[in-house]
């Protein structure tokens, strides 16, 4: 039997190129004749029934836009099974066929759990700045964090080198090394930590003294899922082991997740929500 309703939800943490998937979804549902209800603030948004129907109009002017026009939410209730139920009965109440889930690891794991309950259609489609996901090269969001690093990281760099410093710049990934390797080759870091690496403080201070000699001005890209410890301990190592050494730390934090999307997220977003 055909579709004709289907949902959507953007859940967990946000990215940029979410808006043009939305917009390729709606657009091309709109082509097809199938109706599509965007359901607001993701998870708990299903579970509170705040869905409403969305047109090509609403999808105006989107595509560049970073975060999501359907807001997203965590949501603790949807990891319960009290929770799920009341997901399901509003979509059967709405009468939604299908559902399409654009977010992360998490996302994509309660996905699947309330497809298994409820055998439910759904589709994921990978949506993080981390690029964890398997089953795809690159995920929504992943090329326009790469850039907002390497633009802050070169401006950074500047500092660094006026004032012969080690800069280390710590940025997302979760338990993933993927965004800050990629960074820290494109911005040319002397050093990038990876918890994929599996190595130790003392290890990681001896290769940087080393480093030191032939350059001052050094930047650490450090993968925010690193067990070595928080970069407050990494730069006191550093100064009471590296003789003079001028060390600064910088977290990054959430600007990695804002911002327009990159081309290649508009393009990724688009085949993605096409398909």
């Amino acid at each position: 039997m055909a579709m004709k309703n289907i949902a959507i939800l953007t859940s967990g943490g946000d990215a940029p190129g979410m808006n043009a998937c939305i917009r390729s979804i709606v657009r091309t549902s709109n082509h097809l004749g199938i109706s599509v209800f965007g359901i607001q603030s993701g998870y708990q948004g299903l579970i509170e029934n705040n869905i409403k129907i969305l047109t090509p109009i609403d999808v105006g002017n989107t595509i560049h836009i970073g975060g999501t026009i359907l807001k997203t939410a965590r949501s603790d209730e949807f990891r319960t099974k009290k929770g799920r139920d009341k997901a399901y009965n509003n979509l059967i109440k709405n009468n939604i066929d299908g559902m399409i889930v654009l977010g992360g690891d998490g996302s994509l794991t309660g996905a699947n759990i309330f497809f298994e309950e409820n055998n439910f259609p759904l589709i994921g489609i990978p949506c993080t700045i981390d690029n964890d996901l398997y089953g795809t090269d690159y995920s929504i969001g992943f090329a326009s964090a790469r850039e907002t690093i390497v633009e802050a990281v070169d401006k950074i760099r500047d500092t660094a080198a006026s004032h012969e410093r080690i800069f280390i710049v710590e940025v997302m990934g979760r338990d993933s090394g993927y965004l800050a390797l990629e960074s820290g080759i494109a911005a040319g870091a002397e050093m990038i930590l990876i918890p994929e690496y599996k190595t130790n403080l003392n290890s990681i201070v001896d290769e940087i003294k080393k480093i030191n000699k032939e350059k001052k001005s050094l930047i650490i890209i450090y993968a925010e899922g690193c067990k070595f410890g928080s970069l407050k301990k990494l730069t006191k190592a550093i100064k009471n082991n590296i003789e003079g050494s001028n060390v600064r730390y910088s977290i990054l934090g959430h600007i990695q997740r804002g911002g327009t999307a990159v081309p290649s997220d508009r393009i990724l977003g688009t085949i993605l929500g096409n398909k």
